[in-house]
């Protein structure tokens, strides 16, 4: 028999055993991974460039070196040798880059493809949605206009043009407000650098950028009216970028990318673990974000027609994990009791000094964390919903690779978080895979006939409705997976438990080669050549990352005294496009009237942008996340009990009324009171 070894290509999540000897091009094609190429596989184009990731990567248990992969070819070598430039801009090697139609596996290997060797581009459901914000931002401009410096009155230029802006400030702003002083400004040493040159070439009239009515951070000859900021989400599995302008308000250009981190670890631990046990661990993960920032302040300031050294501030937020790795801080006491970040409130720091480019006297805000694993972008989450202004008791969830929750009124809000695992993103599922064209998105089983249909990313309509959907499906992402475990239960193909009923009449429903499982499309349809089938593996998968997060937010509730929200409001990228009463269906939420269930997209990324947009929200973020109660679910002794409990579909105990039509002959588990109290 041939040989096999295992494969894992990112950001995609796909993996699986490939024979020895095959390429790194063709055994991404038969795990649905399409890479670029045009030259016929030469290794003429350079399309289909990759890198090869070293190290032990302990949650997929395989050590991945570049001796895994046969040596570099002449021809490989070749094309790799004419392209210093690239290399060196790339930071890359030969040997860690290789061209995959060329270089074949010879053991377990872990390979990154590029953006732009990927042949469907991932899909980023991250946009920014109109909301109305009051325009405050940190960064103002001003006109100076002064006479020059004679031998009566020799000021120096700094003093000179601190009491020009004292002058331009108080004309713009009223003098019912109190401002700073000449005396009171500050001014960034970087700009004082350059501050003769720029007063004599200008004819003593600049522009003058002001950071938070203290700090000068710009002058540039002439008038200039608009100032422009960024916004930041960094997901553990995409970053999502929103170029502003400052004194409108107007989003100028949203770019997205998944997170190039996803190569070192899917979720949280597994990147805290990765930093810990490499010694540069911490130093990929860190220049891998701002790598990706960078790029996506160039695009956006590429769309937006501006020059990067007029974005003058950015706000960044993050879960705490991205939060310490963002900021170059190690985030090894996360993981380990008593769970302890470096740092809870916001943090100012020079762009410079992160290598963010752009002015490098701008300032990058980030706001502050809460707990251990409840980051900045909860903060941001509170900030664009606001229940701690509400007399309702509102629960938000941050569905991710780790979900955030934080339940509460004006009165009290209490938050925890719980990791749910890629499951849900389409990782650790066989046939799952993230967004992206081919993918399907939603799936419905009819409950006599019991067979599928199904929506497929980049097709209109359903796969029944007409025949150009053949062919095109390579996997099954997020969305879709919570909707089939829903529709194998409703249907009865499944029980409460999640395990198949072995003695149903259909084809579909049959034991595969790691057990029993049901087939949503046969290989006829599909571009890999292969049957998609959901396994009772992935269902288990569902079935305890739903008991996590249904877990941690009963966990909540309890605390509160509450038997169940007043509204559930989903976050996040992936939350806005589950079907809602689905996963009620499975438990993945907790019961509550259905439409008093809201999805609102990227929270996250709207509270960064309010708090980039109006400063004095940075001050109310700061004194709301003080507030907070934080509870961290390992230290509640019922915890294990209560995930059990909720392992199975909807739940072993709880009655869920408002899906109770969907499972009408639902019987209580005569398993549930072995775990109740």
């Amino acid at each position: 028999m041939t040989k096999k070894h295992n494969i894992i290509l990112q950001p995609s999540g796909r993996r699986g055993q490939i024979d020895e000897g095959m390429s790194v091009r063709s055994a991404a094609r038969e795990l649905g991974v399409e890479i670029e190429s045009i030259c016929a596989e030469n290794a003429t184009c350079g399309k289909c460039m990759v890198l090869v990731e070293e190290g032990r990567f302990e949650k997929y248990n395989i050590e991945s070196k570049r001796e895994n992969l046969s040596p570099v070819g002449t021809e490989e070598r070749a094309y790799l040798e004419r392209r210093p430039k690239l290399l060196k801009e790339k930071g890359w090697e030969i040997g860690q880059v290789r061209l995959s139609c060329q270089c074949r596996i010879l053991g377990d290997v872990l390979i990154n493809v590029p953006e732009e060797s990927r042949g469907n581009k991932q899909i980023v459901r991250k946009s920014a949605r109109d909301r109305e914000i009051e325009i405050r931002p940190a960064i103002r401009k001003y006109l100076v206009s002064m006479a020059p410096p004679n031998l009566e009155r020799p000021i120096a230029d700094w003093e000179r043009l601190a009491k020009g802006l004292e002058t331009s400030m108080a004309l713009v702003r009223g003098t019912e407000e109190k401002l700073p002083r000449w005396h009171d400004f500050d001014i960034d040493y970087a700009c004082l650098r350059t501050l003769a040159r720029t007063l004599r070439e200008a004819k003593w009239s600049v522009t003058v950028t002001v950071h938070n009515e203290r700090e000068v951070i710009a002058v540039q000859a002439g008038y200039h009216e608009d100032s422009y900021g960024a916004a930041v989400d960094i997901g553990s599995t995409t970053v999502a970028l929103y170029l502003c302008n400052l004194r409108t308000g107007e989003v100028l250009a949203s770019e997205s990318e998944m997170n190039p981190q996803i190569v070192y670890g899917e979720d949280v631990m597994s990147r805290i673990q990765y930093a810990i046990d490499q010694p540069d661990g911490l130093e990929k993960l860190h220049k891998a974000i701002i790598a990706t920032l960078n790029k996506l302040l160039s695009q956006a300031a590429h769309t937006a027609n501006i020059r990067l050294d007029d974005i003058h501030e950015m706000v960044l937020v993050g879960n705490s994990t991205m939060h310490h790795v963002l900021l170059n801080l190690h985030p090894k006491d996360l993981g380990l009791a008593p769970f302890v970040p470096t740092i809870h409130k916001s943090v100012d720091i020079k762009a410079r000094e992160l290598g963010l480019h752009i002015n490098p006297s701008g300032n990058i805000h980030v706001l502050p964390t809460i707990a251990s694993f409840v980051g900045a972008d909860t903060s941001a989450v509170i900030l664009a919903e606001e229940p701690h202004k509400q007399d309702e008791n509102w629960l938000l969830i941050d569905i991710g690779t780790n979900a955030e929750l934080v339940l509460g009124n004006r009165k009290r809000l209490v938050c925890t978080s719980t990791p749910t695992g890629p499951a849900l993103e389409g990782a650790h599922v066989e046939y799952g895979m993230r967004a992206a064209p081919g993918a399907m998105e939603r799936v419905h089983i009819d409950e006599i006939s019991l067979e599928p249909k199904y929506k497929v990313i980049g097709v209109e309509g359903w796969n029944t409705d007409h025949a150009e959907i053949i062919g095109h499906v390579k996997g099954i992402c997020g969305s879709a997976i919570i909707d089939a475990v829903a529709e194998l239960f409703r249907a009865g193909i499944v029980d409460s438990r999640g395990k198949f009923k072995k003695d149903l009449d259909s084809k579909r429903v049959r034991e595969g080669e790691s057990g029993w499982e049901y087939v949503i499309a046969w290989k006829e349809e599909t571009s890999i050549g292969r049957d998609i089938p959901i396994t009772q593996q992935d269902v288990r998968q569902i079935q305890l990352a739903k008991a996590a997060l249904f877990t941690a937010a009963r966990t909540l509730l309890k605390r509160s005294n509450l038997e169940s929200p007043d509204k559930i409001i989903l976050a996040g990228g992936f939350g806005s496009f589950i079907d809602k009463e689905k996963a009620m269906l499975i438990g993945l939420i907790p019961d509550c009237e259905l439409d008093k269930v809201y999805a609102v997209g990227n929270a996250a990324g709207d509270g960064a942008r309010i708090a980039l947009l109006n400063i004095e929200k940075r001050n109310e973020i700061d004194s709301v996340t003080r507030k907070v109660e934080r509870f961290e679910l390992p230290t509640d002794p019922e915890f294990q009990n209560q995930f059990m409990l909720a392992t199975s579909f909807p739940h072993m105990s709880e009655p869920f009324p408002h899906i109770a039509h969907l499972i009408p002959n639902r019987k209580a588990d005569p398993l549930a009171k072995n775990f109740m109290k």
